[in-house]
């Protein structure tokens, strides 16, 4: 118990800060309570509560603005990390809609498994998680959304061999919002002037920005929360040095309306 309320007033501290993190924005206005609990969720694998400390999970759900009853869309979703967050996040009366691509069956291996599909399958605890399987220059979503979210992934959609029109791909996330949506973007930063490296995973903050406004998105703000100076952009994301700790920009957009 003592373990648990010591974690509540962590993550109210963090939450606390969310705003004075941010630049070009009005302070955070997010319900605390929602995201104190799902940071704190029992169900959450340890594995993923050993990389809070890096990754700051409650400052880039308040930074995200998500609330109770919000129907958000995460794009490619990875071992879920943010799912069972954002999960909690919105609650029984939220929904999480997960964008992923159909897994690739090689030859000579066993079948891939579905999307976050130990999230699906553990309907007690994240009964509100649907898998959605997208191309991403179209995106099929079943209602309006309050907020679509991408994390250290909107890279990934510019590999030579996804052949993805990347405005397209950015329309089809405006055309999924609600008027007044959010849309986060949270990556790795390339190195000085380097747009985008395939080999490094990365990619530039201005880059990002310049692609999303061309959307037609407007651009709310930035957080600097997961900035990290000592990380030049040389290494691969995956280098032991620098795993975990990359220098990260989370911006913030919206859908006018």
């Amino acid at each position: 118990m003592r373990m648990n309320l010591m974690r509540s007033l962590a993550v109210a501290a963090l939450l606390a800060t969310a705003a004075c993190q941010t630049m070009g924005e009005a302070p955070v206005t997010a319900s605390t309570e929602n995201i104190v609990a799902a940071v704190a969720d029992a169900a959450r694998p340890q594995a993923d509560k050993d990389r809070d400390a890096n990754r700051k999970p409650a400052d880039m759900v308040a930074f995200g603005e998500v609330r109770p009853g919000d129907k958000v869309g995460e794009l490619v979703p990875g071992g879920g990390y943010m799912t069972r967050i954002l999960s909690k996040a919105v609650g029984p009366t939220g929904k999480i809609y997960v964008f992923a691509s159909q897994p690739v069956a090689r030859e000579g291996q066993p079948p891939p498994a579905a999307p976050v599909a130990a999230i699906t399958a553990d309907t007690a605890n994240y009964g509100n998680v649907q898998v959605v399987i997208s191309n991403f220059a179209t995106i099929a979503n079943p209602e309006p959304l309050d907020l679509v979210w991408t994390s250290q992934n909107y890279h990934d959609m510019h590999n030579p061999g996804r052949n993805l029109d990347i405005n397209a791909a950015n329309k089809a996330i405006l055309n999924a919002l609600k008027p007044g949506g959010l849309y986060i973007v949270l990556d790795h930063q390339s190195a000085k002037g380097t747009e985008f490296s395939a080999d490094l995973h990365r990619i530039d903050e201005a880059k990002v920005k310049a692609e999303v406004l061309a959307a037609g998105f407007e651009f709310v703000g930035a957080s600097t929360v997961l900035r990290n100076p000592a990380d030049d952009g040389a290494k691969t994301i995956f280098d032991p040095s620098i795993r975990g700790k990359t220098d990260q920009f989370i911006l913030k957009f919206k859908k006018p309306g």
